[in-house]
């Protein structure tokens, strides 16, 4: 019976008899001579008379020439997609590794760095430079059923505007997407999908990056989830126990014994270590270690407790909010059957199709360079609010804007109003809704000629809001937007909070600007508290800076109290009175009150425009969608028409100009709005309100160690700036979808504000660069709660960006400058240390942009298959790296993106977001490198970034997290499942919890990586080093801490000293010369005392 030879050995097919040759090393040969004694002469065989000779030279050269392009095309072998092995089991008892094994560990590890084949090595990818440069990289498109190569490029993807106050670009929605509809797509289909692309990007925008798992097509499958694991269940063989692997082993050596004894086979290679590999496996110890700081002692806040932001959670909104609107469920549903079913008729491009000669239009191929403008002038507000807003209610058309500025309650107090302002330095303004405050501050200030000594600034908490103002105010003052008045440029300077946050990094005094005016600092964002702080501290120093906090509440003495009791000046109530109607249920779908309010508004009410506030852009959309529907089944012909307007944080900005346009013949307009119409939009001639009682707040979630979005019920304060948006322009209704009892007994007086509530990994950071060494003596107007603030600093300590003291280092110091997410600033900064910045700049734009992969649910099978063209094994990242590749390689066309089922819209904020850091990069002199075909770099890059959430293989799919032990699992859509072959140690982008704790965005490391880049965290068990050896060598690196520590706080107790005492003495000496009748200098012998009245006497 013939056996295959074993791994390391070759079975020759045949034995030929040849002549021997020197070099030739044999045994027994045995020669057969002739009887003539004469040489064999080799005769070459007559021509086949069949053509057969010419037949096969020409299969040969065809083979030849296919053999030839095959090898240009890539230099490397294909490699098998077939399942891997299993890995051999762990044995039960772990002894860690000698040292003997430790050394030849990592002398293979050394020896096999560029070689295939490694541990957990990377499938490479083929990269040719251009001439060009770093800006010259071209891709060799990837086939089908290849593991994705490592091939990376950047065409010359154009510059855009500096970075100013978001972490994220500006939008795109223009013309382009005509060309961009392909036969099995309709415009309608096209729109929805852009719409809900520009919908997930402004949550990211307007929340800072909190995670909101509603619109994320893999979210809520459960079904999905099931079907692939039990598929991977069916793949699970049963694990060789440690006797049975044993057998095997010395079974094969005894085979191989035999075959070479018998010398059917040769032995061609040997490998010493072959087996170590399996025997000698790393184990990874962890430890808990936190720097001293951080032991509890010390306290960083005065807010001990931590905050909850519903008042009481068994309460009917509190409960409704957490259920979410049902009607909003099954339109989303409705939607994407709806979406798919043309599809599924669909015939063009598939075999039947092509039979009955179907053909398939391709869409026109972009322009050269045509994402070249993409975002930047589309999302300029100048541009599209350069016409001028056409008055709609009686009171706008019958007075010129003069005649309205001297109508709004704060002119008849101006020049009280600017006396205060002179004569204090700090001024609280407290007017409500419609008193004019926004509008005519800075203009009332320019006339008195403050523009003479710099700029004032006036920030907004959002730059929706930011942008009308500027608008308004430049049309008061007669001029064009973007000169004297702007949102972003010279003389009044209408801005975010965010964008003054950011210059007093530069300036820390802000000495370009005269007057500062904090509007809307009711609302008690995080960035506006931060500001009011830094702000208190600025005055200080500048005597010449004056300070305006306006609010539209009456709540205005906690911001007197926190400036130091400064003066408060109250500007008169709103012009027109507001009726409040309360609902008399509690309404449990609030979306469909909503609608029903506004219809019945709509047939039976007289003219005026309608406000209806709801949590967030997909509720505006379905609440719009079902308007229209309901109103085209209604058989009225008398019925007049209604113009539906959305208006949400940074919706597109030609569509954010038609709010304030007068609507087409007559009609009314209903603008269903988030909470941004809360403040500071002037909407002329809204006379109804419909308030929902609800929004969406962020929340820090600390099972996650993220912000999270949370459906939650408003405060007594919005519900009553919502009503006042009705009393503008005339007399108004605000109709409450909850009752009087829940507004008196649910809600909050006032907004938990979001320092209390959030991550503020990013605030601590900024106060650390601004020189706050002590957080317990920065003046919060609401000290963060005691949890958040250590987390936080945990979080900025373990990633270096935080001392052993609780101090900046340099590389925090670099972290400021990224408007990002600490961890992803890390790996952007340790890319530049390990020569892989082009790389990582992709893999961080493509993960602060929304989910690229699109999968209806109708075409899940089709969707799931081109998903998996992109898996590269080893990591989700290099996987979005890889798809980032292939999208500019195929030219950024928009028609291989609905082929792949990638969001095109995505692809292209990814490519402005990582434009936007490249730049950044550059002012911080970071080189832009490639690391080519070595991606095991990307990985410990990402490795380094995110160890703290590092987690280990308990079972085929099942990992628990190395520090909590907390279980979790392996996301169906993860590139690592279901391959039979499932790493030791991984880390993970974010958790998810829907039906289980999934995992999502992970990336197999090397433990030695977590050993070397995570020492607080973990360390490699080695043979000979006891558990007792250990904790003494923890205690000893804590007794260090501790004792450096020590140090620190006598060195700066010595320092606060010597400042104390250079402060009381006089810093100059001054040298003053005795003269007759003079006053005796100090130091010098005094004279007689001299009775008043008693001339002096001069001379000798």
């Amino acid at each position: 019976m013939s056996k295959r030879a074993p791994d390391g050995f070759v079975k020759p097919e045949k034995l030929e008899k040849s002549e021997s040759r020197a070099s030739q090393q044999g045994g027994l040969l045995i020669r057969k001579h002739t009887t003539t004694g004469e040489k064999h002469v080799f005769q070459a065989p007559t021509k086949s008379l069949l053509g057969l000779d010419d037949l096969a030279e020409q299969k040969r050269a065809e083979k030849q020439r296919l053999q030839d392009a095959t090898e240009s095309q890539s230099k490397r072998p294909r490699l098998d997609q077939g399942k891997r092995p299993d890995r051999a089991p762990t044995p039960s008892v772990g002894t860690g590794l000698t040292t003997e094994a430790k050394e030849r560990w990592d002398h293979r590890r050394e020896r096999d760095r560029y070689k295939v084949g490694g541990l957990f090595q990377t499938t490479k990818g083929v990269v040719k430079h251009d001439e060009d440069g770093e800006e010259g990289l071209s891709i060799e498109p990837a086939r089908p059923k290849d593991t994705p190569r490592g091939s990376m490029g950047y065409g010359a993807t154009p510059l855009r505007a500096p970075f100013q106050d978001a972490p994220l670009p500006g939008t795109f929605f223009g013309g382009e997407d005509d060309r961009y509809v392909g036969v099995d797509e309709t415009r309608d289909d096209w729109v929805d999908d852009q719409l809900q692309q520009d919908r997930e990007w402004y949550n990211i925008e307007e929340t800072g990056g909190a995670v909101d798992e509603s619109h994320n097509p893999f979210a809520d499958d459960d079904g999905y989830y099931q079907k692939k694991e039990e598929e991977l269940a069916k793949q699970q063989v049963k694990k060789l126990t440690a006797r049975q692997a044993q057998w095997n082993r010395d079974t094969d050596k005894w085979e191989t014994n035999r075959m070479l004894t018998s010398g059917v086979v040769q032995r061609t290679e040997t490998d010493p270590d072959f087996e170590e590999d399996q025997e000698s496996r790393v184990h990874i110890l962890v430890r808990d270690l936190k720097p001293p700081f951080l032991d509890g002692k010390i306290v960083f806040t005065k807010q001990l407790e931590p905050v909850n932001p519903i008042r009481d959670p068994t309460s009917d909104m509190a409960i409704a909010s957490r259920k979410g609107s049902k009607l909003v469920r099954e339109k989303r549903e409705q939607k994407e059957r709806m979406k798919a079913a043309p599809k599924l008729a669909d015939i063009s491009g598939t075999a039947i199709g092509n039979v009955l000669g179907v053909a398939v239009t391709e869409p026109e191929a972009e322009e050269a360079g045509g994402v070249a403008n993409v975002g930047k002038g589309d999302s300029q507000f100048a541009s599209h609010l350069q016409d001028k807003n056409v008055a709609v209610s009686q009171f706008a058309m019958s007075r010129t804007l003069r005649e309205q500025r001297e109508y709004l309650p704060v002119f008849a107090v101006r020049e009280e109003l600017l006396r205060v302002i002179r004569d204090n330095q700090v001024v609280i303004v407290v007017g409500e809704t419609g008193s004019g405050k926004t509008t005519q501050l800075t203009q009332y200030l320019h006339e008195e000629g403050y523009t003479k000594y710099g700029m004032i600034g006036c920030t907004q908490p959002r730059r929706v809001a930011a942008m009308s103002v500027a608008k308004r105010v430049s049309e008061e003052a007669n001029c064009k937007l973007g000169g004297t008045v702007g949102y972003a440029i010279r003389f009044e300077d209408y801005m975010t909070d965010g964008v003054l946050l950011r210059e007093s990094l530069n300036a820390r005094d802000l000495e370009q600007y005269s007057c500062i005016i904090m509007d809307e600092a009711h609302e008690r964002s995080l960035q506006t508290d931060v500001l009011m702080g830094l702000l208190k501290r600025v005055v200080a120093r500048r005597r010449d800076l004056k300070l305006i906090v306006t609010s539209a509440t009456m709540n205005a003495e906690r911001f007197s109290t926190f400036f130091g009791n400064v003066p408060q000046f109250f500007i008169p109530g709103r012009t027109f009175p507001v009726d409040i109607m309360f609902s008399k249920n509690s309404v449990e779908d609030y979306v469909e009150a909503a609608v029903k309010q506004i219809i019945g508004i709509h047939l039976s009410h007289p003219p005026g425009d309608v406000l209806v506030f709801m949590t967030g852009q997909e509720d505006i959309e379905i609440t719009a969608q079902v308007i229209a529907e309901r109103l085209e089944q209604i058989d009225n012909d008398n019925m007049p028409p209604m113009s539906i307007l959305p208006i949400y944080s940074q919706l597109p900005a030609d569509l954010q100009a038609k709010i304030f346009q007068k609507a087409e013949n007559n009609a009314r307009k209903c603008i269903i709005a988030t909470n941004i119409a809360e403040t500071s939009l002037t909407v002329d001639g809204i006379m109804y309100v419909v308030d929902s009682g609800y929004c969406k707040l962020k929340v820090f979630n600390p099972k996650i160690g993220m912000d999270t979005l949370q459906i939650t019920p408003i405060s007594q304060a919005n519900g009553n700036q919502r009503s006042g948006r009705a009393g503008r322009t005339g007399a108004g209704t605000c109709y409450r979808l909850y009752t009087e009892q829940a507004f008196r007994t649910e809600l909050f007086p006032n907004t938990i504000p979001e320092i209390q509530r959030t991550n503020l990994a990013n605030v601590v950071l900024l106060l650390k660069s601004l020189g706050v060494q002590n957080l317990l003596h920065f003046d919060f107007m609401d000290p963060p709660p005691q949890d958040n603030i250590l987390n936080s600093m945990y979080q900025l300590w373990v990633l270096g960006a935080l001392d052993q003291l609780g101090n900046l280092t340099p590389l925090g110091r670099k972290m400021v400058e990224f408007p990002l997410d600490p961890s992803l600033s890390k790996m952007l900064i340790t890319s530049d240390e390990l020569g892989c910045t082009a790389e990582v700049l992709t893999v961080v734009s493509m993960l602060s942009v929304p989910s690229v992969f699109y999968r209806p649910k109708e075409r899940a099978e089709e969707s799931d298959a081109c998903r998996e063209k992109f898996f590269v094994p080893e990591s989700d990242h290099l996987t979005l790296l890889n798809v980032y590749s292939q999208w500019v390689s195929n030219g950024r066309r928009d028609r291989w993106c609905i082929d792949m089922f990638v969001h095109a819209k995505a692809m292209r904020k990814a490519s402005e977001v990582r434009e936007q850091l490249m730049d950044i990069m550059k002012s911080q002199k970071m080189a832009y490198k490639s690391c080519g075909m070595d991606w095991d770099v990307i990985r410990k890059c990402i490795c380094s970034a995110y160890f703290h959430q590092a987690a280990r293989l308990k079972s085929i799919g099942e990992y628990v997290n190395m520090r909590t032990g907390m279980p979790c699992h392996l996301h169906p859509t993860s590139a690592l499942f279901g391959l039979g072959y499932t790493p030791d140690y991984i880390v993970y982008h974010e958790l998810v919890y829907t039906s289980k704790e999934y995992m999502q965005c992970v990336s197999a490391v090397d433990p030695y990586w977590l050993a070397e880049l995570g020492p607080m965290f973990f360390s490699v068990k080695e043979a000979g080093f006891s558990q007792r050896e250990k904790r003494r060598q923890d205690k000893q690196e804590m007794r260090t801490m501790e004792d450096d520590m020590k140090e620190a706080l006598k060195r700066e107790e010595l320092e606060k000293k010597k400042l104390s005492i250079e402060e009381i003495q006089p810093r100059h000496v001054i040298s003053r010369i005795a003269t007759p009748g003079g006053a005796t200098p100090a130091g010098m012998t005094p004279r007689r005392r001299i009775e008043p009245g008693t001339p002096r006497r001069v001379g000798m």
